[in-house]
């Protein structure tokens, strides 16, 4: 099981570390332009996690239905599942499109940053915004693959993406001087490249499985045996769940980057960088995620208990495993790992203070992380919800009591800060605390 469980996880590791690997080197670009730029790219990079991870069940919805058809070895039905899925991702895109005016006025009401911060800041947003269709697709595609138990083919997908975007924006920034316009063009020019091949890659893989499936593969009838209301019920129930669940989760993240942004200029820098510690652990760890939702997915269709109950449980001892490793990897090279985000010395003076959250991350966030592969995989969307709902209301329960009892005239950003990450640490480990309590009666009970 062990062998299984790693041939999933470590190509989905190397498809989500290219992912804050891009992050970083976007920060490293504009790092070395000026405090507000660094500032820019996290605010705009937090408006499209605010709107992206809303969509998130268009993923992991679809990677949880197609992992159980997988398991019942019903094709005809993972086929229909990616028409669902690809229908609705397109359909969002196109009204974010036609939206992203009002949607660019409301998130300036959200966030704070000075004007140079937020003019670049909307620059960046009205550059990438473009790029919807083709992430939204990739999220269906992605997730499809996964249910298949086929993580090689979004690792190749993700790969040259990445590569796209990284040659897109050094060219763009470095050699072009197009500013964050040309990093939001990169990632742009890179999500429509990714998405071309991804599908390439599912045309194939389709034509591989139709000798095993009655579906006729033309458009009309195939949306017409795809989309019938009692289908799509179930989905838009589960995927309504993660909706929600994701919602909060977003909010969560935005809060934090706008809390940084009130609390001052340099505390919204600074946390910006510490993120890049958080991503970085979370993409890895969400390699294992993924790995659960193709394995509880498939167990629970195959009606298998004992795989069921094994996985989860070697899945808890890798968690612990990268645990350990990272919290020792960013207790010694910490500051190695920062400086390599960007050369302003104010800026990395200002984050040592802080880098020993760095540590706590891995600590509270293994369970939270890997119980919610195993939760999507089991499609125990309601579930979900719940933990996410009473774990974002303690974030913000634990956020307002701190300041609470600070004196009424209290301005010390250190103070404010370290609060903040307080709230974030408790929001974290009560996830995976209460998931793990709901293990049985909402995982285990479905075989």
């Amino acid at each position: 099981m062990n062998r299984r469980i790693l041939s999933l996880a470590l190509p989905n590791i190397i498809t989500n570390i290219t992912v804050p690997l891009l992050g970083m080197v976007d920060m490293a670009i504009v790092g070395r332009l000026s405090a507000s730029h660094i500032g820019a790219i996290a605010i705009g990079t937090q408006i499209f996690n605010l709107i992206y991870w809303n969509f998130g069940f268009l993923r992991m919805g679809t990677s949880g239905f197609t992992a159980q058809a997988y398991g019942a070895n019903n094709f005809d039905e993972a086929v229909r599942i990616f028409v669902r899925a690809i229908t609705i991702a397109l359909t969002v895109a196109l009204a974010l499109i036609l939206l992203q005016w009002p949607i660019s006025r409301l998130t300036l009401l959200i966030f704070k940053g000075g004007p140079e911060v937020l003019q670049l800041a909307m620059a960046y947003f009205f550059v990438r915004i473009w790029a919807a269709p083709a992430t939204l697709g990739l999220y269906a595609v992605k997730g499809w693959f996964i249910g298949m138990q086929n993580s090689r083919l979004p690792m190749w997908i993700a790969i040259f993406l990445n590569c796209v975007n990284i040659a897109s924006s050094l060219v763009f920034v470095l050699l072009l001087h197009w500013g964050i316009r040309g990093v939001a063009l990169g990632t742009v020019i890179a999500q429509y490249s990714g998405f071309a091949v991804g599908l390439g890659f599912l045309y194939r893989e389709m034509k591989r499985i139709k000798p095993r499936t009655t579906l006729s593969f033309r458009l009309l009838p195939l949306l017409k045996e795809s989309l019938p209301w009692h289908s799509l019920k179930p989905f838009f129930k589960v995927n309504g769940d993660i909706f929600l669940r994701t919602v909060c989760l977003a909010t969560v993240f935005t809060f934090i980057t706008a809390a940084s942004s009130r609390i001052s200029p340099q505390v919204l820098a600074i946390d910006a960088l510490l993120m890049q510690f958080f991503t970085l652990f979370s993409y890895i760890m969400d390699g294992f995620a993924y790995a659960g939702e193709s394995l509880v997915g498939r167990y629970i269709g195959a009606r298998d208990s004992h795989s069921l109950r094994l996985t989860v449980k070697l899945l808890m001892r890798w968690g612990l495993a990268l645990t350990i490793l990272f919290t020792a990897a960013y207790a010694i090279g910490g500051e190695w790992i920062l400086r390599l985000f960007s050369d302003q010395p104010d800026v990395i003076n200002g984050t040592m203070q802080y880098l020993f959250w760095t540590l706590i991350i891995p600590i509270c966030g293994f369970a939270a992380f890997l119980f919610d592969g195993i939760y999507v995989g089991a499609t125990a969307s309601r579930t979900m919800l719940i933990c996410m709902i009473i774990a974002s209301l303690s974030f913000f329960g634990v956020y307002y009591l701190g300041k609470l009892l600070l004196p009424i005239h209290h301005t010390d950003p250190f103070i404010w800060n370290n609060i903040l990450w307080t709230a974030f640490m408790v929001y974290l480990a009560l996830r995976g605390i209460l998931q793990a309590l709901y293990l049985k009666k909402s995982i285990y009970s479905r075989i």
